[in-house]
């Protein structure tokens, strides 16, 4: 199992966890264009869960950012040390999450969570938690939107529009990262700008919608978890 304790992992209930939360976000790094695509490493995060069982894996695998070349890997099983409440999500994933990062050996460079960042109803998403506690560059690339709303972009590679919330706050955007295909969200975690965010996107979607950190990282927390499964 993976880490000490830590108050700001691994609050005790859900009222310390929105404080948590609350302190944590003043610490954002949002002024940073961070690293430039193509460039040094890029890690992707990613978890599966055992709810049967309470377990949680992460993995996080550190790609070339220019080759896409797989240059290390990591995994932590760890027990849920927090139930599921919508915003609050990290709260449950983080633990694990360092403790994968943690355990690499190659530098991650930008990290690229499975996830949002500002794009989030507390405008403090995974990636974000994430970044502030690590002190990692971040953004997050997600499935769906979550409660943001926002106008189809054009159907061709590399098209955009603005993720907005309900005060039209611009906090992220959906990203076209295949033709005829439905778009990606995105939003910055920590350290990096929205313009770099996306690029790093694009750069890390040759071939499928989404990106390679994440589909890589995603087939490595569920293979370490069944692992942890039948290891007992």
């Amino acid at each position: 199992m993976v880490r000490n304790e830590d108050a700001e992992d691994r609050p005790g209930t859900e009222e310390a966890a929105r404080r948590t939360q609350d302190l944590l976000r003043e610490r954002l790094v949002l002024d940073e264009a961070g690293p430039p695509p193509g460039r040094g490493h890029v890690t992707g995060v990613d978890v599966a869960y055992d709810d049967a069982r309470d377990l949680v894996a992460a993995a996080a695998v550190v790609l070339d950012a220019s080759s896409l070349a797989v240059v290390d890997t990591a995994t932590a099983v760890d027990r849920v040390s927090f139930p599921y409440v919508p915003g609050l999500l990290a709260f449950r994933e983080v633990p694990a999450v360092r403790a994968a990062l943690d355990r690499l050996s190659a530098d991650p460079g930008l990290v690229v969570c499975d996830g949002y960042g500002l794009a989030h109803p507390r405008r403090f998403g995974l990636a974000s938690h994430l970044g502030v506690l690590t002190g990692l560059p971040t953004i997050g690339v997600a499935k769906n939107p979550f409660t943001f709303t926002y106008e189809a972009p054009g159907e061709e590679r590399g098209a955009f529009s603005a993720l907005r919330g309900d005060d039209g706050e611009e906090v992220g955007r959906a990203l076209r990262t295949r033709t005829g295909v439905k778009p990606v969200h995105v939003s910055v975690g920590h350290r990096t700008s929205l313009d770099t965010a996306c690029a790093h996107t694009l750069a890390l979607t040759p071939r499928y919608r989404l990106p390679e950190t994440t589909r890589r990282a995603d087939a490595l927390c569920r293979r370490a978890l069944r692992e942890a499964v039948r290891a007992g």
